[in-house]
């Protein structure tokens, strides 16, 4: 139950996604794929699952793979449990994820220390949450302590470092996930 194994995968939204992101009206996509509009709209509506013919059709018509459409499918729950790992106090930093699938969000959980000296540059917006510990952040060139309890909001595009200054620190980092185009040529 909650297990994604268990649920059968919604197509409907990566064939929409993809449409979008090629500027496709649904018209075009019946064209090129022989299958008609009203069938395609219910695909990706979650109303009708194409068959495996049907999809690579499609597929081919939003120049892809039927592969890569169900990889990129949600799955058809709307609720998921991802349990707390039990395991023994590591030395090493950790970096667990917080929610399986391919969504439009993504969120991470990192308990210890990383790699301080990498900057990142997301194309989305994250918050970075402190659940245990402290941690200096450095964004587009001003530093920030964060303790226990202390949000972090970035907006895409800015770069940013940052390292745990205390032993056990858990991090949740929570972002839109880069799929999505969340972001329009903000102007620096």
């Amino acid at each position: 139950m909650g297990d994604h194994k268990e649920q059968p995968l919604r197509v409907g939204a990566a064939v929409r996604r993809r449409r979008r992101a090629l500027q496709l009206t649904l018209a075009v996509v019946a064209d090129r794929s022989g299958l008609s509009v009203p069938f395609l709209s219910q695909v990706e509506n979650d109303r009708a699952r194409p068959s495996r013919a049907s999809l690579e059709k499609v597929a081919d018509a939003l120049r892809t793979t039927a592969v890569e459409l169900l990889a990129a499918a949600d799955p058809a729950c709307s609720v998921d449990v991802v349990r707390a790992e039990v395991c023994e106090p590591a030395e090493e930093p950790r970096q667990r994820s917080l929610v399986r699938g391919h969504h439009q969000m993504h969120a991470s959980e990192f308990t210890g220390d990383h790699d301080a000296g990498r900057e990142f540059q997301y194309r989305n917006d994250q918050l970075m949450y402190v659940a245990d510990g402290a941690v200096e952040i450095e964004a587009e060139g001003r530093a920030y302590r964060l303790g226990r309890g202390d949000t972090l909001y970035l907006t895409g595009g800015v770069r940013h470092r940052w390292r745990a200054t205390v032993s056990d620190t858990r991090v949740i980092v929570v972002a839109v996930a880069e799929h999505v185009e969340a972001v329009q040529n903000r102007s620096r």
